[in-house]
């Protein structure tokens, strides 16, 4: 599966739950009052520039659509919503 234009094809990472600075853990609730969320670039579109393929990003939590591909649940981004690359 290959993205086009200015679409992009990721994989969302599950972040492990970590202390904050004060040494509280925070649970997959509160860990949802965090925007962004971090993710592997599975496909770039054709017009997406400074992103590749196998990179790590952080995107907006709420942007885009979610597609299963062969037993795989990807997302679908437009490039606007990458707001880091890693």
């Amino acid at each position: 599966m290959k993205a086009v234009n200015k679409y992009i094809i990721i994989k969302s990472i599950k972040e492990e739950v970590k202390p904050n600075k004060s040494g509280l853990l925070l649970n997959e609730k509160h860990q949802d009052d965090i925007r962004y969320k971090k993710a592997m670039v599975h496909s770039t579109g054709n017009n997406v520039e400074g992103i590749n393929d196998g990179d790590y990003i952080y995107y907006d939590r709420h942007a885009g659509y979610g597609i299963e591909f062969e037993d795989e649940y990807l997302q679908v981004i437009r490039e606007g919503d990458v707001v880091v690359v890693l």
